[in-house]
């Protein structure tokens, strides 16, 4: 922050933090609201603030961050369900940090997939490249499968269609179409330009659906198709763009093809099953199943703890 520093050598405060790999910039601006950053010595809470990389001493609860350390790492990641899309946990669960162990350098994730949900996750440790794919204003289209209870009818799929009207907002999905119908269940794919937390779960239940599994199978068009699930591939910067759809420094829509055909329910027809949004699901609904099923994971788990914590 030295005035005798050409202002060319300045950067924002929170790119920079983002630039050396620690977390995205919105979530360095949280660090930053929060005092836990510090330039020469002094907490900053400000934003707006800019430092020179070659001469400002920048410490991150305590750690010194130097950007000409850090090796870029795009990583593409199976999740599997029952982990936490975090760095730690207090309460012991799995994190997906212990799938990618082998990894030098401090990584993160780009968005969340929540405990019971798997599929595709992007970590890096690019700021700029985290920031790009998570910004609102490219609305970058993530493509989910979405199992849920019950027989899916025409009115139940106008209903996903056009919306619902949540907290926040509304939430309309850029396209839903059913593409597999089962004996006692269905399964939709899901296409979204924003993710708000939970999203698709939440549009369900405002729907009187129950989901049963949820899976993120492509972002724009990067998939991990032939990707086991608790394993990753790395990717450098140029693919990984190209994939998504960021060429030239512009986004463009790119339009995941999945291989599986959309059922047209006033053909075809529907299961000759309890339809989705029927009061005998009533006990599943408003998130209880999640609930239960997230607690019965959770408990596994402290046992398993406990077990090792005893020997």
């Amino acid at each position: 922050m030295s005035a005798s520093n050409k202002r060319v050598n300045l950067v924002r405060l929170q790119k920079y933090i983002a630039d050396c790999g620690i977390t995205s910039r919105r979530k360095a601006e949280e660090l930053i609201a929060t005092g836990r950053v510090r330039v020469n010595g002094s907490p900053l809470t400000e934003m707006g603030i800019k430092v020179d990389p070659r001469h400002d001493l920048v410490e991150v609860d305590g750690q010194s961050i130097d950007h000409q350390s850090v090796n870029p790492i795009y990583l593409l990641l199976n999740k599997p369900r029952g982990y936490v899309t975090t760095l730690s946990d207090p309460e012991g669960r799995h994190t997906i940090m212990e799938l990618c162990k082998e990894v030098s350098e401090r990584i993160y994730p780009v968005g969340r997939l929540d405990y019971l949900s798997e599929g595709l996750l992007i970590m890096t440790n690019d700021g700029e490249v985290a920031n790009m794919l998570m910004h609102p204003s490219f609305c970058v289209t993530k493509v989910y499968e979405v199992k849920v209870f019950g027989a899916v009818t025409p009115t139940i799929l106008k209903q996903l269609r056009n919306g619902v009207q949540l907290r926040e907002g509304m939430v309309k999905p850029k396209s839903v179409r059913v593409i597999k119908q089962l004996p006692t269940k269905t399964w939709l794919e899901f296409r979204l330009g924003e993710g708000r937390n939970r999203e698709i779960r939440r549009l369900c239940e405002a729907c009187s659906l129950t989901v049963d599994k949820l899976r993120r199978v492509a972002i724009g068009n990067l998939s991990i198709d032939h990707l086991a699930p608790g394993r990753y591939i790395f990717m450098s910067k140029k693919e990984l763009l190209a994939a998504i759809g960021f060429v030239g420094g512009y986004y463009q829509d790119r339009d995941y093809f999945s291989g599986k055909r959309s059922i047209n329910l006033n053909k075809k027809g529907v299961q000759d099953t309890t339809e989705a949004n029927s009061p005998l699901f009533r006990m599943f609904r408003k998130g209880e199943y999640y609930s239960t099923v997230k607690g019965m994971e959770e408990a596994r788990v402290r046992i398993q703890q406990e077990k090792r914590e005893r020997k």
